[in-house]
């Protein structure tokens, strides 16, 4: 097998994942395939449930902290979670046809590379956000008097700039990398790596820095926050407080599976038993993965108390408001169709006999 051609992926349902030629889905026998046809099934349903919570989700998150709350902080680390989320589920209708295609691509090298590019920027904005998040509890509970001083909403939209600007150089690689070749008369959309060693080192950035690293950061915050609330004799955390934790055990149980794996796969070729147990494992693992996406804004809704009353009011306005405008338009059109008491009415034509 030619080395560019290490790292293609196989069909599975990876949005950057890196597997060899010969891995998976071009294995066409006929045992497993029935197998295989379930998980894309499975895949598609989930990226189709995903799509359509997120969108809707994300969309209210971003309509509520952008428009009808007053501008704080925490509404700022959610408005720009959110923005993450709802970009990444704009581009899996494209993910969906790829699956559904039986993994042929039809948008193009540009689409591959942008598809995968904003996959990768979402995991690592989400889990970036999500640390500064957590960081940002921990410094207002425990040291309050500091917090009143220095968080500001200035200060906050800077840190997203730089969480920004971090993910999207992070996700650079995805670009250079990603491309698409025609094999057995179907177009794959792959990583081309110039060897394992590249590949590697990609697997061990992401875990590192998409995973491991933002798991110590955010563990220690919430351990030296769940001791502040002991040593205060305080009965329980805020609402907000546990709509956070909530939000950062659903991102890393989504997750790591998916981490979990990839440092599996670098050693698939040491073992059959492992290349059959990624071939099943990992197409879950990324449904899984994409799934987080719209997991958040179910959180906000349940967890939160003042997020249900936001929702609640923002549709209620929204419903008084079409209501109305519905109410006058069909007066104008009443007042425009019915003559005024002062016109007067035109005398009936004349007709020849």
């Amino acid at each position: 097998m030619d080395d560019h051609l290490e790292g293609l992926s196989n069909g599975s349902h990876d949005f950057m994942y890196y597997e060899d030629f010969d891995y998976g889905e071009f294995e066409r026998g006929e045992r497993g395939y029935d197998q295989r046809e379930a998980l894309h099934i499975l895949s598609v349903v989930v990226y189709i449930v995903a799509f359509v919570l997120g969108v809707l989700g994300n969309g209210l998150v971003i309509w509520v902290t952008a428009f009808k709350t007053k501008r704080t902080v925490n509404s700022v680390w959610l408005l720009n979670l959110a923005i993450a989320d709802f970009v990444f589920v704009l581009f899996l209708p494209v993910s969906i046809d790829y699956v559904l295609q039986d993994f042929h691509w039809r948008f193009g090298q540009a689409v591959c590379k942008l598809n995968s590019f904003a996959s990768v920027t979402n995991m690592y904005a989400s889990v970036l956000f999500l640390t500064v998040l957590s960081v940002d509890r921990y410094v207002s509970l425990v040291h309050p008097s500091w917090a009143r001083r220095t968080r500001t909403v200035e200060r906050a939209w800077s840190v997203c700039v730089g969480v920004w600007g971090v993910a999207l150089l992070l996700s650079c690689p995805s670009l250079f990398f990603r491309e698409t070749i025609e094999l057995r008369h179907e177009v794959v959309c792959y990583n081309n790596f110039d060897g394992p060693h590249v590949h590697f080192a990609m697997v061990t950035v992401r875990t590192v820095v998409g995973f491991l690293v933002p798991f110590a950061a955010i563990s220690a915050s919430g351990a030296l926050i769940v001791l502040r609330v002991r040593r205060s004799g305080a009965a329980r955390m805020s609402s907000f407080s546990r709509t956070v934790l909530a939000v950062v055990l659903a991102f890393f149980l989504c997750w790591a599976p998916f981490h979990v794996f990839s440092v599996m796969e670098l050693t698939v070729h040491s073992s059959m038993r492992l290349h059959a147990v990624l071939q099943t494992g990992f197409p879950l693992a990324t449904s899984l993965a994409f799934f987080n996406s719209c997991v958040n804004p179910v959180l906000y809704v349940l967890l939160g108390a003042k997020a249900r009353r936001i929702v609640r009011r923002s549709c209620l306005d929204l419903t008084k408001r079409s209501l109305r405008e519905l109410s006058q338009s069909i007066s104008g059109t009443q007042s425009v169709s019915v003559p005024g008491s002062g016109a007067t009415e035109e005398p009936p034509a004349h007709t020849c006999v």
